[in-house]
């Protein structure tokens, strides 16, 4: 069970950095500095550094402004394209000491798939969004995916089976679409 717990913590915290790179890092950050609720692997014990939380802090104020203007948020994630799937690898990273068997690499490697994926999803839709409403979406889609990376990552690090929930809710509707998909008839 504590291996469970451990797979959803760092899928948890590395996801939602495709969303924002810095809601996760610096939450994780402050609560393993503040709190015994995360220990990080070395040598990601830097995340809890006070000057590194700043820094977070301020690049997270950047990304908030930035993701809420049409046309600069598409510019945003072009640069985070690289920056977020590398927040998703630190962050899968740095919580790879509770997941006892895990080799480094491959914590890397998980981490980018998983935020990039979550990335991908953004960097697709957002400019789709944005055209679609004249860009008055922007400021509440951007506002909503930060909200989501913000809860996905306290969950991921106090509750982490409660993600166990909406994984098992996008199951369902996604077995639920394939069922009701038109299937392709065979040719004769």
């Amino acid at each position: 069970m504590s291996e469970l717990l451990a797979i959803l913590t760092a899928f948890g915290i590395s996801a939602p950095a495709g969303l924002n790179a810095y809601v996760p890092l610096l939450l994780v950050g402050i609560t393993a500095r503040f709190t015994s609720w995360i220990t990080l692997n070395d040598p990601f014990t830097w995340l809890t550094n006070e000057w590194v939380l700043l820094g977070l802090a301020l690049l997270f104020g950047v990304e908030f402004f930035a993701d809420k203007i049409p046309g600069v948020d598409h510019a945003n994630d072009v640069l985070n394209t690289v920056l977020r799937p590398a927040a998703g690898a630190i962050l899968f990273a740095a919580a790879g000491n509770v997941i006892s068997e895990i080799h480094p690499a491959l914590a890397i490697l998980l981490g980018v798939l998983a935020a990039g994926s979550v990335h991908a999803v953004k960097a697709t839709a957002r400019p789709v969004v944005t055209a679609l409403t004249f860009g008055i979406a922007t400021p509440v889609v951007s506002a909503i995916e930060d909200v989501l990376a913000g809860t996905t990552t306290i969950l991921a690090i106090v509750a982490p089976l409660l993600l166990l929930l909406p994984l098992a809710s996008a199951a369902v509707v996604i077995a639920w679409w394939w069922r009701g998909a038109p299937k392709p008839r065979p040719s004769v």
